[in-house]
């Protein structure tokens, strides 16, 4: 119950069970809709799916200001691909959050002459840019593991390094990629996470239509990673 309420406590958990809730709503919403007799039950599920995209906006107002921070800690790595994709990627964060300020502005009318559909193409553009680079930073890292684990003993299995016929053995990489994924927990939950969110903006954009269903189970799934990462820090990937 303790680790309950400090996961509730802190607003990147309260937004990760409101996220998951969500996407729950979403999926639930269209495996019923088709359903006789599930009218009021569908209706409902897609009141609370609002509600909950409502709540989250309110959340992220504040995120701005750490996505800048974030951006000027990222610009000090070492690292210049990490440098180059994390700060990438955070600056797109903030220009997506600027996005969602305006779409909540309007939702409260707090100003009315806002064209929703422009903010929102803009948003999802700058979610799309910001996946992207965190995807690249993921392979990235996978790379950088793989490198490792390859040079590991024969004892531990194939190396990409123990046979001149082994670099361009589907098998040899196959089981050193399974390697490291399995060796480092952050980067494969942190690569599943931003799989799954980069479905959204695709179909919101229309390069890769699919359906509010798909939508729902990739989200569902991406909440349930962030809601672990919140839970235990060290599943996070870290830079």
């Amino acid at each position: 119950m303790d680790s309950f309420v400090k996961f509730t406590n802190q607003s990147q958990g309260r937004d990760r069970l409101f996220r998951a809730t969500q996407y729950a709503c979403m999926l639930l919403s269209y495996v019923l809709e088709n359903k006789a007799g599930r009218e009021k039950v569908v209706m409902k599920l897609r009141r609370v799916e609002s509600n909950m995209s409502s709540g989250r906006k309110l959340f992220r107002l504040g995120n701005m200001v750490h996505a800048i921070e974030a951006s000027k800690a990222s610009i000090q790595l070492s690292d210049p691909i990490l440098c180059y994709c994390l700060t990438a990627a955070n600056l797109n964060r903030v220009l997506y959050f600027t996005c969602d300020t305006a779409l909540w502005v309007r939702s409260v009318d707090l100003v009315s002459n806002i064209d929703k559909e422009k903010w929102r193409h803009r948003a999802s553009q700058c979610y799309f840019y910001s996946l992207l680079f965190h995807l690249a930073r993921d392979l990235y890292v996978i790379i950088k593991c793989m490198e490792k684990e390859g040079k590991c003993e024969p004892k531990n299995g194939p190396s990409l390094n123990s046979g001149s016929s082994l670099p361009n053995s589907l098998k040899s990489f196959l089981f050193v990629l399974c390697l490291s994924l399995k060796n480092h927990p952050p980067v494969l939950l942190d690569t599943i996470k931003n799989l799954c969110d980069f479905f959204s903006p695709l179909d919101r954009l229309g390069y890769y239509k699919t359906n509010p269903g798909f939508i729902g189970i990739c989200g569902l799934v991406s909440s349930i990673v962030g809601i672990m990462t919140v839970a235990n820090p060290q599943l996070k990937l870290k830079n």
